[in-house]
């Protein structure tokens, strides 16, 4: 009954596709018959206008900390926009949204006035354009080429808390409730705070004042001018020339701390205990190094003269980057040594990096429009690891981008329905469609491509290319070509040979959807590539290329541990003598180039013989890459299951935590696909095994525990040794995990469980108790005093087998009061990550989308949550929509489609072998 149901439910879709299909031929047929042409109104048309170009803002904002009477809270403003006409119009279009205007003479929404000898066209009419968020002013008379004209207004917004444009944000502090006013005006929400030309590429300098109350602090990106204490009044210096999405604007009841790095003012802003706890003095010993790094990377100078940051308890991304006021939530920027884990340090540090770097590549230098916002986010990845490997040395933290961004991004982009870095500049139009530029495969694609051409570059050549460009291009915009162009300057000027040129190398990676995957047969020499997709299936559903899906490939590789000289893959297939061997071949050492490796059978089996017998001849990182490219080849059914499952045998004796990371996440994959079969037992059996002899070696290293591995990677090592082995039910380590949670609740003033290992503790102690475990785990969240702690306890309380408890944190997301709206979605998603909350979290998000879509932020982290139904939620939400998580849903269902047909194909093949290995 089940199946016969579901095909008249596609007969049903098909026959109602076909008459609107017929439909629409119809409409189209009596259009051409009747010549009729339909004619945009330029407010209808997202992009603004080339008519004009703004040089200055003068703005007054007074946000309101207490509620009115009707219980809102809101700021008042007052603004005016110099602006120069470049082509003669009788419109000015400038965006506007969710604003009440003061009238003005004749009932205007604004007031226009010539700077020069001339006078200005009176206004005709003027509305608010709600779809493509405009202020529309109609003209008697043309405006003059070349001259500068002024337009005035007043307004009232909403100070709400949604999270954009000009927002307020709550928190208690000594049993006080504060509100503070802040902002986010990236990408599209700078409209949200006052009426701008609001597209990257109409930079400005902005005059701001702001009116607060008294025993407040008002911040903005440049130096303070003046304050008037009578009025509470705080006016700040001109900006330098920039876009509207920089400007940041905060009033708060905040505290800092400050250091001097050559003659840039750095200071750190927080809670005033926050501040007085010393939470804020790792971000500033770190700032001034990275700055300095940045300075000597880019060959430039810092432009600005202070560098303020700021922790927010409120605040949906992980940062901003406004010139010279960066705003981050609390997790990432705060740094409590008592409480915060190696991972909190870490993330605090290639955060800071990663915002500090956009102060050059992003603000002095901006991309014209948001197609291309991979180069701006994908550039401030690839180089925060490496201010945060000046900063931290020690850590090897360059390293980990392989883990963090190459292997994630892989998933993603491995599907058919993935897109190309870069976008034609008509098809981002809407702000839904800007805000979908901000995922994966923007920011750590765009990371992998730029790390891989600044490898077959050479760092110094790469590095003289982008300082020409930033000094060519400062306070301008530019496109990615831009780029490219002084790049290839600076191999002109090296004496570098390439196969072809920059531009014609990275359109190939930058143009097209995907990655290749290179294959090489170690018998003849044979090497070639081909587009890698997850789903073989998918092929005929991808768009056509220019380039075919063909790469220019840079190949670096080892024959039996000697590194040989790096050959480029210059079409689908070439023959090179050297690949012929008789040893262990292994391409792409260190996971420089951004695709996946295959080999002949024979070389697979060499390969894990060397894995077994002394497996660290092999490079780390390429331990961990053959694990993720053998496991993903085998889900694209290039090679077998059981030939992937084969790579992880050797990791009894592997002690790393690159490779146990990568079989990890890989592994996952498999619980995730058979946690209802019988595969599940077995599978848990042998990774038990598997994991024990980590989990003893930490204990002997830490002298049972009560010693913190010295390696920051062995740090991380460690908690995946407790978390594996408590998951996989080894005794020993659920005794541990329980008992330092009793004794933490026994006295819970005092914790013993390190911060490294809190959340594989807190998780696995929940998972193994009941409703007590988690009330206390839900009072300590409750109480916690800095935001890393919270974020553990957030994640572990999903861990529950309860599904009551379960039910009850879901519901929990609907309540801000209890969960922050920053914060639902990451709720969500642990639940769903838990095999007990798969289903009530499915049925939790289709009984209260709309709610959610309309209350919070949805982001594209939901989607690796919904496995199944995800055509009928599409189908039944379709009204409503999906926002900037479209594209990941429509993702979601190609995976399902794939992950279902490799499950039908592999269980048996796989229940065999887990059998087979734990006999």
């Amino acid at each position: 009954m089940e199946k016969s149901r579901k095909i008249s439910k596609l007969c049903i879709l098909c026959i109602v596709l076909g008459m609107l299909s017929v439909a629409t031929i119809v409409t189209l047929w009596s259009i051409a018959l009747t010549d009729s042409r339909v004619v945009t109104a330029p407010w209808d048309i997202y992009r603004l206008p080339d008519t004009l170009k703004p040089d200055h803002y003068k703005l007054t904002l007074w946000p309101r900390l207490t509620a009115n009477e009707q219980g809102l809270y809101i700021f008042t403003g007052k603004s005016y926009v110099v602006f120069q006409c470049v082509k003669e119009t009788d419109l000015i279009l400038i965006h506007s949204n969710k604003l009440n205007y003061t009238k003005w003479e004749g009932g205007q929404l604004a007031k226009l006035t010539a700077l020069g000898n001339i006078t200005a066209p009176t206004i005709k009419s003027s509305w608010l354009k709600e779809t493509t968020q405009y202020l529309v002013m109609q003209l008697n008379g043309y405006l003059t080429v070349g001259e500068f004209y002024q337009m005035d207004t007043e307004f009232v917004g909403e100070l709400a808390d949604d999270l954009s444009g000009f927002y307020r944000s709550e928190y208690e502090e000594n049993e006080v409730k504060k509100v503070l006013a802040t902002s986010q005006m990236h990408p599209t929400y700078t409209r949200k705070t006052f009426p701008c030309f609001d597209e990257p590429a109409m930079k400005a300098v902005f005059h701001i004042t702001l009116l607060h109350p008294r025993g407040t602090v008002a911040l903005s990106n440049s130096k303070q001018q003046f304050k008037s204490e009578a009025v509470s009044q705080t006016g700040f210096e001109p900006t330098k020339t920039m876009s509207t999405y920089l400007l940041a604007l905060i009033v708060c009841d905040y505290a800092y701390i400050s250091a001097q790095e050559g003659d840039i003012l750095i200071r750190i802003w927080a809670r005033r205990k926050a501040i007085g706890e010393r939470h804020g003095e790792y971000a500033l010993n770190l700032t001034g190094p990275i700055l300095s790094f940045f300075e000597v990377y880019y060959n430039t100078s810092y432009p600005l003269a202070k560098s303020d940051q700021i922790a927010l308890p409120d605040f949906y991304f992980g940062a901003m980057e406004n010139w010279g006021l960066v705003t981050y939530r609390e997790t990432n920027l705060l740094y409590d040594p008592l409480i915060s884990s190696n991972s909190n340090k870490e993330k605090t540090a290639t955060i800071i990096a990663h915002e500090l770097a956009h102060m050059w590549f992003g603000n002095l230098v901006t991309l014209r429009w948001w197609n291309e916002v991979w180069l701006n986010e994908g550039f401030a990845t690839y180089v925060s690891y490496l201010g945060a490997d000046y900063a931290e040395p020690t850590w090897n933290v360059k390293d980990l981008i392989v883990l963090k961004d190459v292997h994630r991004v892989f998933a993603i982009d491995a599907l058919a329905s993935s897109h190309p870095l870069s976008s034609k500049e008509n098809e981002i139009i809407k702000p839904e469609q800007i805000s979908e530029q901000f995922d994966a495969i923007s920011y750590s694609k765009g990371a992998s491509v730029l790390r891989m051409l600044s490898d077959f570059l050479t760092e110094p050549v790469f590095v003289q290319g982008l300082s020409s460009y930033l000094h060519h291009f400062a306070y301008s915009n530019t496109v990615a070509t831009d780029l490219w162009n002084h790049l290839q300057l600076a191999v002109d000027a090296s004496g570098m040979e390439l196969p072809s040129t920059v531009n014609d190398i990275m359109n190939r990676w930058v143009l097209q959807r995907g990655f290749p995957v290179i294959t090489i047969d170690t018998a003849n020499g044979h090497v070639s590539q081909e587009h890698f997709l997850l789903d073989p299936d998918s092929v005929g559903t991808v768009p056509p290329s220019e380039f075919k899906y063909e790469w220019i490939v840079p190949i670096k590789w080892m024959d039996a541990g000697v590194v040989q000289e790096e050959i480029w893959l210059l079409e689908k297939e070439a023959s090179n003598k050297n690949l012929k061997s008789d040893q262990w071949v292994l391409a792409n050492i260190n996971v420089t180039g951004y695709y996946r490796v295959n080999y002949n059978i024979k070389n697979w089996e060499r390969l894990l013989v060397q894995l077994s017998t002394d497996h660290q001849i092999i490079p780390v990182i390429n331990r961990a890459q053959l694990v993720d490219d053998a496991f993903n080849l085998a889900r694209a059914q290039l090679i077998l299951t059981t030939l992937a499952l084969n790579t992880t045998k050797y990791l009894s004796k592997e002690r790393e935590y690159m490779p146990w990371e990568s079989a990890m996440d890989n592994l996952d994959y498999f619980y995730l696909m058979f946690d209802r079969t019988g595969v599940y037992e077995a599978m848990q059996d042998y990774v038990r095994n598997l994991v024990t002899p980590l989990f003893l070696h930490f204990k002997s290293m830490t002298s049972n525990w009560t010693k913190v591995p010295e390696g920051h990677t062995d740090q991380y090592n460690q908690a995946n040794a407790i978390r594996v082995a408590c998951s996989t039910g080894l005794e020993e380590c659920l005794n541990l995990t329980k008992g330092w949670y009793k004794q933490w609740m026994d006295n819970p003033d005092i914790n013993p469980i390190h911060p490294n290992l809190r959340t594989a503790v807190y998780c696995s102690a929940i998972a193994a108790g009941g409703a007590v475990e988690w009330d206390f785990g839900w009072n300590m969240l409750k109480n916690a005093t800095i935001a890393t702690e919270t974020d553990k306890l957030m994640s572990a309380l999903a861990c529950t087998k309860d599904k009551k408890l379960l039910n009850r944190y879901l519901e929990y997301t609907l309540d801000s009061d209890k969960i922050r709206k920053q914060d639902a979605t990451s709720v969500i998603v642990y639940i769903a990550n838990n095999l007990k909350g798969q289903t009530l979290a499915w049925e939790f998000v289709t009984q209260n989308w709309e709610y959610m879509f309309t209350h919070t932020f949805v982001s594209s982290k939901m989607e690796s949550c919904f496995l199944f139904q995800l055509y009928t939620f599409k189908q039944e939400n379709s009204d409503i929509g999906f926002g900037s998580g479209t594209m990941a849903l429509e993702q979601a269902i190609e995976r399902t489609k794939a992950n279902i047909k490799w499950v039908d194909k592999n269980q048996k093949e796989v229940w065999d072998w887990f059998l087979s290995e734990t006999e």
